[in-house]
């Protein structure tokens, strides 16, 4: 009894801990540089009435430079209004230490691409923001608690949940823990 006690203690800690794989949608080292960007990743959805968003983001090296790759795609079968992003744009993380990390923009004026699908409109707005180096200990050691995001003449919160369980594509992610999972992976 108390082997099958271990055992199951210790099958459960392996997958309690286990670290995350890095999954990528461009994985290139050739003559030129290297490339790696990660696959995109659910960290906010809202399905309200008709009206769908989610905001995605992935981790990108260029060359060492490090970048988060920001998306938001909003489907409506109503008007989207447009939201922007300019030279002044940036996405603030609040920890669970209380600190908080500031990503810069990249100077690019955005208004993201409007299309219309069947009976729904549909709005994508994609913008890059950069790490200082100083910063990217803490996003490995604590959890995110909150994310702000400034746009051109507007700034929203966004609540980074432990678990969310997407009605879009039923996977579960854990957006609280995307930099201490994924920023490994383009270190």
């Amino acid at each position: 009894m108390k082997k099958s006690l271990a055992i199951l203690f210790f099958l459960i800690s392996i997958t309690t801990f286990a670290q995350k794989e890095c999954e990528y949608s461009t994985n290139v080292k050739d003559s030129i540089g290297i490339y790696k960007s990660t696959k995109e990743y659910v960290m906010h959805e809202k399905v309200f009435g008709n009206s769908k968003t989610s905001i995605f983001f992935s981790l990108i090296n260029a060359d060492g430079l490090l970048s988060l790759n920001f998306q938001m795609i909003k489907k409506s079968a109503d008007f989207i209004p447009a939201k922007c992003f300019d030279k002044n744009s940036r996405i603030y993380f609040q920890l669970t230490n209380g600190k908080v990390i500031t990503l810069i923009g990249l100077e690019q004026e955005s208004c993201g691409n409007s299309v219309r699908i069947e009976n729904e409109n549909c709005r994508l707005l994609s913008a890059y923001f950069l790490f200082t180096k100083t910063n990217l200990e803490d996003l490995k050691k604590y959890p995110i608690s909150v994310f702000r995001v400034k746009f051109a003449g507007e700034t929203t919160d966004y609540i980074a949940k432990e678990v969310l369980v997407s009605e879009i594509d039923k996977k579960t992610y854990n957006p609280d823990h995307f930099f201490m999972d994924y920023l490994k992976c383009v270190e």
